[in-house]
């Protein structure tokens, strides 16, 4: 069992330990009806994702973009229907998964999380071998998945890249979103789901075709695509709110970026994924990697860490030259023509306010 002083050393948080006087908030001031299983109103599951007060605390805003979307996917869990997000790498799948899952049930590290490895024994159940031989099948030698756990006390599975798994593992879950059952023939059982069992899982794009979902476990899914952020500015907000939390969080000793550090790179991620310039006068070439807002976040929060360790603690224009070189030139040959025609072709002829950032990508390049 995690102790508070422990949990202050934890890497990552889980959603609902990182938020947990929200929820608590929220909780107190809940005045709309509760539905079975959950935790509070879907009134409330909304505010705690999108924002806004609950008596005098303020609630952060969990995801940025469409607030239809995430009342979409609320109403679907009232339900019995299962949840699919589906987006682009970076559209914050997996943590508005996460924070769902929180906000309705309390917690959510009932995961699977989908692999080329994935069996159908994480989809439904599995046995501890040595019980299982010493006494046969007994109920203690029973392993359950996190779905069957999800059943068994009435809460939210989350399943993570299910296409990335076998289609015969995910048809494995066909039976189960269809009867809210799980068969045990070796203990001659049924485990039924209680009320408030659901499952939210996620799916990228960019795996269509690897193992194509049939047509039967779709039907047994309400699919909601998550868009890229429709915005120049929406995008900068995300940014900076998930930079500032994890700064925060690792206690990164670097100023957090700039507004102007955040426009430029925002500008270059955005560009370069659409494959044209924002005024929409000349078209690029696009990487072959994924240019997502996920990995902006990730580009500044490892370019503050650089300028903490090795520099003043000042973002400079060098620190975000080697986090942009490392996000969009992976291992192709390709990309680093790519970046290097965007160099010459765009930023180079943006003028005095972005010279210093052309020349330190340039230096990086060569």
């Amino acid at each position: 069992m995690s102790t508070p002083e422990s949990l202050q050393d934890t890497m990552r948080q889980s959603a609902e330990l990182l938020y947990a006087h929200e929820l608590e908030a929220l909780r107190q001031h809940d005045t709309g009806k509760v539905p079975a299983g959950w935790q509070m109103s879907p009134q409330s599951v909304l505010t705690f994702i999108t924002g806004g007060k609950a008596g005098k605390v303020t609630i952060t805003p969990k995801y940025i973009g469409n607030r239809r979307l995430v009342e979409m996917a609320i109403a679907t869990l009232v339900t019995d229907r299962a949840l699919l997000l589906i987006g682009e790498p970076g559209t914050a799948k997996s943590w508005l998964s996460e924070n769902l899952a929180a906000a309705i049930y309390g917690h959510s590290n009932l995961v699977v999380q989908g692999t080329a490895g994935t069996s159908e024994e994480h989809v439904r159940y599995s046995w501890n071998y040595a019980m299982l031989l010493a006494n046969g099948p007994t109920p203690e030698a029973l392993v359950q998945s996190p779905i069957m756990r999800a059943m068994e006390l009435g809460g939210i599975a989350r399943f993570e890249e299910i296409s990335r798994c076998a289609s015969e593992v995910q048809d494995a879950l066909i039976s189960i979103l269809s009867e809210k059952t799980i068969s045990v023939p070796e203990l001659g059982k049924e485990m039924n789901a209680r009320k408030g069992f659901s499952i939210i899982a996620t799916a990228n794009t960019r795996d269509r075709g690897v193992n194509e979902m049939s047509a039967a476990l779709k039907r047994r899914f309400n699919i909601i695509v998550l868009p890229a952020p429709s915005s120049l500015e929406t995008e900068i907000d995300i940014v900076r709110k998930r930079v500032g939390e994890i700064a925060s969080a690792y206690d990164l000793q670097a100023a957090v970026p700039a507004d102007e550090a955040l426009l430029k790179v925002v500008t270059i991620f955005r560009e370069l994924r659409s494959g044209m310039t924002l005024d929409r006068k000349d078209k690029l070439k696009s990487p072959a990697g994924v240019i997502s807002t996920a990995e902006a976040i990730s580009l500044l929060t490892n370019s503050m860490a650089l300028a903490a360790s090795f520099g003043s603690g000042e973002l400079t224009d060098e620190d975000l030259a080697a986090g942009l070189q490392g996000a969009i030139v992976k291992d192709d040959d390709k990309d680093r023509i790519v970046w290097k025609e965007y160099l010459d072709n765009v930023m180079k002829k943006r003028g005095e306010q972005w010279r210093g950032l052309y020349q330190a990508c340039k230096e990086m390049n060569e």
